[in-house]
């Protein structure tokens, strides 16, 4: 969410996001987090703009 917080105006999306972090980037790993921004998404705190695009609900 921090990233999120620091461009609430931005898209992202799940692999710009681990580079943004210097989180690695294999399949897996962003796999992971893409199911995790599904999640804030169902919860709310997040909109999906567009396919595989994440942005800061505001």
């Amino acid at each position: 969410m921090s990233a999120f917080n620091q461009h609430p105006d931005r898209e992202f999306r799940a692999r710009e996001l681990h580079e943004l972090l210097g989180m690695p980037t294999d399949e897996a790993s962003v796999n992971v987090t893409r199911a995790r921004l599904g999640r804030l998404t169902r919860q709310g705190f997040l909109t999906q703009p567009r396919r595989g695009r994440y942005q800061k609900r505001t």
